[in-house]
């Protein structure tokens, strides 16, 4: 069983390197100063303020965090070639995250997901002998946290700066009885944009009654830049030898299945769109990748920051390296993406714009028993980090 534990504040070290810039813009970056910088977003219909806060860390990456949701509205790194843009889906506006075909559609561009990430079968599960009813805001089964999760929930905020980075510490307090959940739980999410070309995911929560939690962050990326076309083409490498395979509403059956032999073996670097129109029961219940897989640890690295993934785009060179200390990582592909939404380009997000790497414990996991934990208790801290590090490289077929 997987517990709660605390995560040392150290940088990631993966043996990766930094983004490749050409001299002159290197020289010229190295003079900005990291930065954190606060204006206003929008307000709510009840009058609250929306703040933005945007982050720079002086190599020409910048992020931009809301108090809604907790979302990464845009995130802007260099390419191979020096040219920056900005690699997440996402609006301009707060009115395009509260739009009427957001809200139809809502893919979560960016969002804080909480109580619990991914699915709950039947939006109900039974703990210390009593029985919980959540909604149930994905055909038959709950999701993301119900019908007003994190992800719609405005966060207080403050800024800093310390020997690691600039940042933003995010807190909010959920009551006990909130979409359902037993328990009041106070939760702390910190972003930190480091000098290593790092996003530091920090989460930190604690309750005064038992309830299941899983928290996780959903941004959607294409490292060609937000509004370029497909997904497709990116090399994926996922430090996965199992997935959890689903029923056909996306719900996990308990299996550990060994991806060997299987579309779903990412172990060795493969474009995203290789394998994803195989013929393939599990293919066909998500459209594509929507299936949480097992990271490969052993018993002494539980807790402990591990490689998840690593995706390339080839025509740009951007890299995206994440490591985390979740046992699981949701890959989802964009299948669901349709066109309805037009982004911050004026582009239409299509099938497959963007993708998915969500670290998480497994779906379901308060309706299976042999999946890992996730009930928290008083007393006790939930602790997880996840680490988004970019880079680039200049060899297309490099894995």
């Amino acid at each position: 069983m997987i517990r709660f534990q605390t995560i040392p504040r150290l940088a990631l070290g993966m043996g990766m390197t930094c983004l490749a810039l050409n001299a002159a813009q290197a020289g010229e970056m190295t003079t900005q100063t990291p930065s954190v910088e606060k204006q206003r977003f929008g307000q709510l219909p009840d009058g609250r303020k929306v703040e933005a806060y945007h982050l720079r860390n002086g190599h020409g990456i910048d992020m931009t965090v809301i108090t809604y949701g907790g979302i990464i509205t845009s995130l802007r790194t260099p390419d191979a070639q020096g040219n920056v843009d900005d690699i997440v889906l996402g609006f301009d506006s707060l009115e395009g995250y509260r739009s009427d075909a957001y809200r139809q559609s809502n893919p979560y561009f960016g969002a804080l997901i909480g109580r619990y990430g991914n699915r709950i079968a039947e939006g109900r599960f039974m703990l210390d002998g009593t029985t919980y009813e959540l909604a149930t805001n994905d055909g038959p089964h709950h999701l993301h946290g119900g019908d007003k999760g994190f992800d719609k929930r405005l966060w207080q905020a403050h800024s800093f700066e310390n020997d690691t980075g600039v940042g933003v510490e995010l807190r909010y307090t959920s009551e006990d009885g909130e979409e359902g959940y037993p328990g009041r739980l106070d939760t702390r999410v910190t972003y930190t944009l480091t000098a290593d070309d790092e996003v530091i995911i920090d989460y930190h929560a604690t309750t005064d009654k038992a309830t299941p939690v899983n928290l996780t962050q959903h941004s959607y990326f294409n490292l060609a830049g937000e509004g370029s076309g497909s997904i497709v083409d990116h090399r994926l490498m996922l430090n996965a030898d199992a997935f959890t395979p689903v029923d056909d509403t996306l719900i996990p059956t308990g299996e550990l299945r060994d991806v060997a032999g299987t579309p779903f073996d990412f172990r060795d670097a493969t474009p995203i769109g290789a394998r994803i129109g195989e013929e393939n029961t599990q293919l066909v219940y998500g459209q594509g990748y929507d299936h949480n897989f097992v990271l490969v640890r052993d018993d002494a690295s539980a807790g402990e920051l591990v490689t998840a993934a690593r995706v390339v785009a080839p025509q740009s060179g951007r890299v995206l390296e994440i490591a985390t200390t979740e046992p699981g990582i949701q890959f989802y592909s964009g299948n669901f993406l349709d066109g309805t939404l037009i982004g911050k380009g004026g582009d239409a997000y299509e099938k497959r714009s963007g993708f998915a790497l969500e670290t998480q414990h497994f779906p379901d996991s308060p309706n299976q028993a042999g999946f890992p934990s996730t009930i928290l208790a008083p007393g006790e801290t939930y602790e997880s980090r996840t680490v988004w590090r970019f880079s680039t490289q200049r060899d297309d077929n490099a894995s």
